[in-house]
């Protein structure tokens, strides 16, 4: 059996600009990647099948319509792939949450199943086959930091190398579906990023409509400010995740040691690099 990490996303900014005729919407954003994740194994098989488990896989859907299933049949379906695969999910990414569990889920079968299969595509290649599947999917091939434009599939490099920043992602333990996020934007361009803009001058314009779903994302995005020494605070994708960057570990665990207790999921991590091992 071979296993793949399926790194969390996060937005580091996310900037929407207009909503297209197919239903989505022109957004620009960075992209980048946590040591926290989903783990998907696999090993040789006859047909495909998947088994979930982790402490978030009661929340995920199992079925045919299962993203990492999806990807698998999508694979093999282009590779002219006759072999099939066991796959096993252990899901500690929360459901509905803006960290791309699902996207990341099915970019880690692409790449885990290109290894298992011997078919030894590059991550491009496999980029390019994920983006039916879903917005994030193809830079969760990729999985490191990048800038996103169109959908999300428009990748290119990010010139600023945020490997190994210490990051505290919480979630107040309630779910923010996509669709509703977006229908909550106010059709407002605020402008697009740029590499010479500060992080801390660009923004997530999903965050107002996320907050009017669900108003205790406002209470974590507060705690997160007030308890000091983050470098930049902000909500990741649609919510209800929010994320802090600090400047060492120690400065992150300070802060949630202050944090424990409330009752949300606090999860210490940092963002990693190309050199992550994603094959």
């Amino acid at each position: 059996m071979i296993s793949e990490h399926a790194p969390a996303k996060i937005n580091l900014a996310l900037h929407l600009r207009r909503r297209r005729p197919d239903g989505y919407h022109d957004l620009e954003s960075i992209f980048a990647f946590t040591a926290f994740g989903d783990t998907l194994s696999a090993d040789a098989a006859d047909g495909l099948n998947l088994t979930l488990a982790g402490p978030t896989a009661a929340s995920a859907d199992v079925g045919d319509d299962n993203l990492v299933l999806r990807a698998a049949r999508a694979l093999a379906a282009a590779a002219g792939v006759t072999a099939g695969a066991r796959l096993h999910l252990d899901k500690q990414i929360p459901v509905a949450a803006g960290l791309g569990g699902g996207s990341a889920d099915a970019a880690a079968a692409l790449r885990l199943l290109n290894r298992l299969w011997g078919l030894n595509w590059p991550l491009e290649r496999l980029a390019t086959l994920a983006e039916p599947l879903g917005a994030d999917v193809p830079v969760c091939v990729h999985s490191r930091t990048m800038f996103g434009a169109g959908k999300g599939e428009a990748l290119s490099e990010w010139p600023y190398n945020q490997a190994g920043t210490p990051v505290l992602l919480v979630n107040p333990r309630v779910a923010v579906p996509t669709g509703p996020v977006f229908a909550g934007w106010d059709q407002q361009d605020r402008g697009g990023i740029s590499a010479g803009i500060g992080l801390d001058r660009l923004r997530n314009d999903m965050t107002a409509a996320a907050v009017a779903i669900q108003p205790v994302i406002a209470d974590v995005l507060a705690a997160l400010t007030a308890a000091g020494e983050a470098e930049l605070v902000r909500m990741s994708g649609s919510g209800a995740t929010c994320l802090a960057l600090y400047a060492d570990d120690a400065a992150r665990d300070r802060a949630a040691a202050g944090l424990a207790g409330r009752g949300w999921w606090l999860c210490p991590t940092r963002i990693i690099g190309p050199d992550s091992g994603l094959r």
